[in-house]
Formats: structure tokens, sequence, C-alpha cells
């Protein structure tokens, strides 16, 4: 099923991190979870917070603040974890809220601009959007950065195995490439 209206129109999922708004398009986007502390694992970069169980499968959980090079988000009652479908993969990404789902006009998206990011080719691009206050007032131009989810994500060997290792006696088997309950296999790497 198609999340786009009509052509040429991508609908995004707004997301503050700090002081800036995101936007990942919502296609990638599996469900909007309320924080839980997740399962810490050893020996992973700092980013990887842990893993969590999502219906049988365990989802590796990632600080986004600290995978982009910032200061971790510190927790509150707004924060959550976006669950995203990553080349068939599943992870999760903690962020300080979710703001809002938009519609914007693929045309409209102009180059990534140069951040303070760690990593800058995880931006795909910027928008302008406009929103109204929740009181319905005054509208407000908000300029949301466009994450690359594949960008984000790269195999890493190393953190392959030491999530596969360490809960490896939670999950099931793998058998002939198929499993029930195992890890998702998606490595976010710096």
């Amino acid at each position: 099923m198609s999340m786009t209206e009509n052509a040429g129109e991508l609908k995004m999922v707004t997301f503050a991190l700090g002081q800036q708004t995101f936007g990942i398009d919502m296609r990638s986007l599996i469900e909007i979870r309320e924080w839980a502390p997740p399962t810490p694992l050893p020996s992973v970069p700092s980013y990887i917070l842990g893993v969590t169980n999502l219906r049988g499968t365990v989802v590796p959980i990632v600080g986004l603040a600290e995978r982009l090079g910032w200061t971790p988000s510190e927790i509150h009652s707004r924060s959550c974890v976006l669950v995203v479908s990553i080349a068939g993969k599943q992870a999760g990404f903690l962020v300080d809220e979710v703001n809002d789902i938009v519609g914007i006009q693929e045309d409209a998206i102009q180059p990534a601009p140069d951040v303070e990011i760690q990593d800058t080719n995880v931006i795909a691009g910027l928008v302008q959007i406009t929103t109204r206050g929740s009181d319905g007032g005054a509208a407000a131009s908000t300029m949301v950065l466009l994450l690359d989810l594949d960008a984000l994500t790269v195999t890493s060997t190393a953190v392959a195995g030491t999530v596969a290792t360490t809960i490896a006696p939670l999950a099931p088997p793998v058998v002939d490439g198929a499993s029930t309950g195992a890890v998702a296999g998606l490595d976010i790497a710096a």
C-alpha cells in the first residue's frame, strides 16, 4: 500500500531531536512506541542502547542523537522510539518527541545543508513546512532535515557478531534463512 496520496507527494513523520526537527519517509515507519529502557548489550557502540522484543523480533534500539554525534538525549515523558524498516530489517530510534505527519511535494526537497552532524551523508535533504499552532493560531514555518535511513545503516560485522552472540540464548535458531524471533539483523554503524 502506498503512503502517497498524489503523484510527487511524500508523507513524512516529523520529530524533534534537541532543537532540530527531522523527518523520515512514512513508508519506513512501522510504529511509534513509548520509551521503555531496552536490554543493554556489552561491547557495542554507545549509540546502541540495547535491544527490545517487538512481537517476537529482537530489535536494536539506537540513540539517534548519539548516532549523529550529539550529546545523548535526556529521557522525558514525550521521548519515544520510532520503529522503522530498512531493507527488510527493523530498528528503533530514540527521539525526543514526534511532532506530526505531513505531506510534502518531492520537488520541494532542497539539497542537504552543511550541518553539525558527525556523518553528514545521513541527511537526504531539507524541506520547509508550514504548521498551525495547536490552538489554530498563526502559521509557523519550520525547516525539516530529512534523514536517509539507508545511510544510517551500514553492515558492521563486529556489531552484528556481538548482538547475535549476546542474545542468541534468547532467540530461536535460524532455519533455512528464516527466523521466528531472531535478531532483526540491522547494524547501525557510525
